[in-house]
């Protein structure tokens, strides 16, 4: 990548991507990467917002230096303090020692933890860093999806600093506007970006949509993912829908086999979804797929349907991991079908700490059978379809 890219005269991406990286969180697969975008942004002073995570900064020093024309940096502020953004915080006050760190109540705690930093400038909600010849104002986001997030607004611009909202999995590849990468990738790595880690506060990012919604918002840069400036409505109007728990049609089906039995009943219910002209289908092999697609796939469509065989009398592991995991992302308003090849797996779905009803599904049904072959297939399938609801 260039050292720093304009995303107007005055504000520069100077992030940085990192394809070294195998896990997000230690939990996430990152196939194609991730990437730490930050912005310096100009005024008669000069502000970064953001930075990176600490094992990026020699590339990220370098695109900030580029920018700064011998001119010194005197505000860092602090949307977000995870580290993979403030990472860089101790290293740039060891360059830059007369810096301003400018973040929340909240961050103040945070940074004094994190770095045993004490010295910041504490704003609240509403209030606004004159840089000469633009302010910045700071709205306060908490739990979008730490307790300090703040977004910053550039109102000369319109353009909106969102730290980890509207942002997604996927290293930058040349291109870091909306209008130059493939946005069919990016729109499945936003979404498994959002229902894994920001989903669980959905009633926090509504809450964050309804304070903005009166900003004129032309541009907005996040910390992760592309920036949006030919169309930033197209990232809000989803992250607006996905945190209503809002769906699409398609159906997703995710099931566990041991000797093969569950994996036949799978099949009987994808041929009967097939017959009923249900082209949006996901399968996915419990035991194979990495939770984050599953949770992905099950807060992208309408109907869930779970397969699995019992386990030391218990769910399958790898099932009832899922079923965890996607109990306490409280995803609602699915419709959840269940089939099992006994009614011992039936029971342990049943007494499961972890419940399929916790993913507060509507229409819920059964099926089950040892051996299922393609006579019962119809049975298995009109099970399913006999709630009305999966269509």
């Amino acid at each position: 990548m260039h050292a720093g890219i304009a995303v107007t005269d005055s504000v520069v991406w100077v992030g940085t991507n990192d394809r070294e990286t195998d896990l997000f969180e230690g939990l996430w697969p990152l196939p194609r990467g991730v990437c730490y975008n930050s912005y310096l942004v100009k005024g008669d002073k000069i502000a970064l917002v953001d930075t990176v995570k600490r094992s990026t900064f020699d590339r990220y020093i370098e695109n900030v230096r580029a920018q700064l024309d011998g001119k010194r940096i005197d505000y860092l502020i602090i949307n977000h303090m995870e580290p993979d953004h403030s990472g860089s915080v101790r290293m740039l006050l060891d360059l830059y020692p007369e810096l301003k760190i400018v973040g929340n109540q909240k961050t103040a705690g945070f940074l004094e933890k994190f770095y045993g930093i004490k010295e910041m400038q504490v704003v609240a909600d509403g209030d606004e860093l004159d840089l000469g010849g633009r302010k910045l104002r700071f709205h306060l986001t908490p739990m979008v999806h730490w307790p300090e997030t703040m977004m910053t607004y550039d109102a000369k611009e319109g353009i909106l600093f969102a730290g980890d909202a509207f942002g997604g999995f996927g290293a930058l590849e040349g291109g870091i506007f909306d209008d130059e990468v493939d946005i069919e990738y990016f729109e499945g790595e936003i979404l498994r970006y959002f229902s894994n880690i920001v989903g669980k506060y959905c009633v926090p990012v509504q809450n964050a949509i309804k304070k903005l919604a009166g900003a004129d918002i032309k541009v907005i840069c996040s910390t992760h993912g592309p920036i949006w400036r030919k169309n930033p409505g197209w990232i809000v109007d989803r992250y607006d829908r996905w945190s209503r728990h809002e769906a699409e049609e398609g159906v997703v089906v995710v099931f566990g086999s041991m000797y093969g039995n569950t994996e036949r009943m799978m099949e009987a219910v994808a041929a009967g979804l097939a017959e009923e002209d249900i082209k949006r289908v996901r399968i996915h092999n419990v035991s194979r797929t990495h939770v984050s697609y599953l949770i992905r796939d099950a807060w992208r469509f309408k109907a869930l349907i779970l397969g699995s065989p019992t386990y030391d009398t218990r769910l399958y592991p790898p099932m009832d991991e899922f079923i965890r995991f996607l109990s306490h992302k409280k995803l609602t308003n699915r419709t959840l079908g269940l089939f099992a090849p006994s009614a011992g797996a039936e029971a342990a779905y049943r007494r499961s700490p972890s419940s399929p009803r916790a993913v507060r599904g509507r229409g819920t049904w059964w099926s089950r059978s040892w051996r299922p072959t393609a006579r019962p297939r119809r049975r298995i399938w009109t099970a399913a379809n006999s709630s009305g609801e999966i269509s």
